[in-house]
């Protein structure tokens, strides 16, 4: 079962307000549960333990001088952990890969910093998927992080350490990437609230890149509110990141509360096929009937291109990861064979990389750069761009029918270590919902049902979660719907 006590970050800011505890306490009581438990769970890689104590003395100061402006720094108090491949000056930066093993961030990432200047408190780095490729938590060179609901289980990836850290009570919240479903996947296998923002909502600034056209940087908590706050302290455009979008920011907690009444809830088809645990579909399905319940307008939808989202995303961003992770070459930083004198320069990348990547990185390099040769450009990269262009275009239809879509976040319940390692097919599947999101670049959020799996299920007593997808830019009816599920 999760182990820690985890507490929201609502209850412990009313504490803070009424001077009940100091930040300086929350942060140690974090750090006990770290100390105790991290171990176990292997959610964090790196733990920020003197950072996190300046951080919080900083605000105690703040706090008795009566300087502690909750408008210029609404989220004083929050301590959150940071996915390892979001750069945060001067602590380890290593991707999960042994490639990084031993490199320091030199900047901070802008999602990071812009939460640092909200008063969040990073208290540590927490495990992933190598460079973000996989959907286990298992391809991490530093191991795997396990689910603290059952530590045989895996708790998602490539997020899984930010997701185990939240549910174990490491953080009042995380933040992670999701490329193809890396916060989605994991808030469903580990009962927390996780959001994939609208490409270009938040910066990517600072993001060690998998796939530029897909990377998103989004936030995972205990609650849908927690994670509105977080999104409204990172979101904007930023210089540094071309791709940032420059769309208003609204202040999302607002209409959280004001209910689904007359709201148009999606149930694609294609989503509930062949494939999903029959226990799994009747948890969404019985979400649904909450909705409906709840004044909202059920739909049945469709997006035909749905069974082409999997094959499309392996061909697209095995492309960009090739090109994205030709940088790490053992010249400038990162893994450097040792070779005899006389060895040439080919001799030196070639050693570099293959010692310094795993296997499922160095399979999407290899796959990539297939993909994008000579010969086979024209039958596979133009190919998969043409069926992305169909996908966004299916989801910009359906937006005319609903307001939002409601789905299952995985196929099924979280499954055992080592389970899926030696079938790559099958560990693909699992991102089967959650792929279409990033081809389209559409906001995602995840969150459990009110139910867990029954005794009888093979996976008894762990979570199962829901997906609700939203228009561009839309990520405030997301909230007020995952909201309204919250109870």
């Amino acid at each position: 079962m999760c182990t820690g006590m985890p507490t929201t970050y609502a209850a412990d800011l009313a504490r803070l307000r009424a001077g009940t505890t100091t930040h300086e306490a929350l942060v140690e009581t974090f750090l006990g549960r770290i100390e105790a438990e991290n171990e176990r769970l292997n959610a964090l890689l790196s733990v920020c333990a003197e950072d996190a104590r300046a951080q919080a003395r900083a605000l105690d100061a703040l706090q008795a001088a009566g300087s502690l402006n909750l408008d210029t720094m609404p989220l004083a108090g929050m301590v959150v952990a940071v996915k390892d491949n979001l750069s945060s000056e001067g602590h380890a930066l290593t991707c999960g890969s042994r490639m990084l093993a031993d490199f320091r961030a030199l900047y901070t990432a802008t999602a990071v910093q812009r939460l640092v200047e909200a008063g969040a408190i990073v208290i540590g780095k927490a495990n992933c998927d190598e460079f973000a490729m996989g959907s286990s938590n298992e391809t991490s060179y530093f191991g795997p992080a396990r689910n603290p609901h059952d530590p045989e289980r895996v708790p998602g990836g490539s997020s899984g350490g930010s997701a185990a850290a939240v549910a174990a009570g490491f953080c009042h919240a995380a933040l992670g990437s999701d490329t193809g479903g890396s916060i989605r996947q994991p808030a469903a296998f580990c009962g927390v609230v996780g959001l994939k923002p609208t490409y270009g909502r938040v910066s990517r600034f600072g993001l060690v890149a998998f796939a530029s056209s897909f990377d998103c940087v989004g936030p995972l908590a205990h609650t849908v509110e927690e994670l509105a706050w977080m999104l409204e302290a990172m979101a904007g455009a930023d210089a540094n990141d071309m791709t940032s979008a420059y769309e208003p920011v609204p202040p999302y907690a607002v209409d959280l509360n004001k209910g689904v009444g007359g709201l148009r809830i999606g149930l694609p088809r294609e989503y509930f096929a062949d494939g999903l645990d029959p226990v799994v579909r009747d948890r969404v399905e019985d979400e649904a009937a909450r909705l409906e319940a709840l004044g909202a307008i059920l739909v049945d939808v469709s997006l035909p291109t749905t069974d082409l989202g999997i094959a499309t995303y392996y061909v697209l961003t095995t492309a960009e990861a090739s090109s994205n992770l030709a940088r790490f070459d053992g010249v400038r930083y990162g893994h450097r064979a040792a070779l005899a004198p006389g060895a040439s320069l080919d001799d030196q990348y070639l050693a570099s990389r293959t010692e310094g990547f795993g296997a499922e990185v160095k399979r999407r390099i290899l796959l990539g750069t297939y993909v994008l040769s000579a010969g086979y450009y024209d039958a596979y990269y133009e190919q998969a761009q043409r069926v992305r262009t169909l996908i966004r275009r299916d989801f910009e239809a359906v937006f005319e029918q609903c307001d939002v879509l409601l789905t299952p976040a995985t196929p099924t319940a979280p499954f055992r270590l080592g389970s899926n390692v030696d079938d790559p097919l099958a560990m693909y599947l699992s991102d089967v919902y959650t792929v279409s999101a990033n081809l389209a670049g559409v906001p995602g959020l995840v969150l459990p049902t009110r139910h867990r799996l029954p005794e009888d299920h093979e996976a008894a007593g762990l979570p199962v979660g829901v997906q609700l997808l939203g228009r561009w830019f839309d990520e405030a009816t997301l909230l007020r719907v995952g909201r309204a599920l919250e109870g």
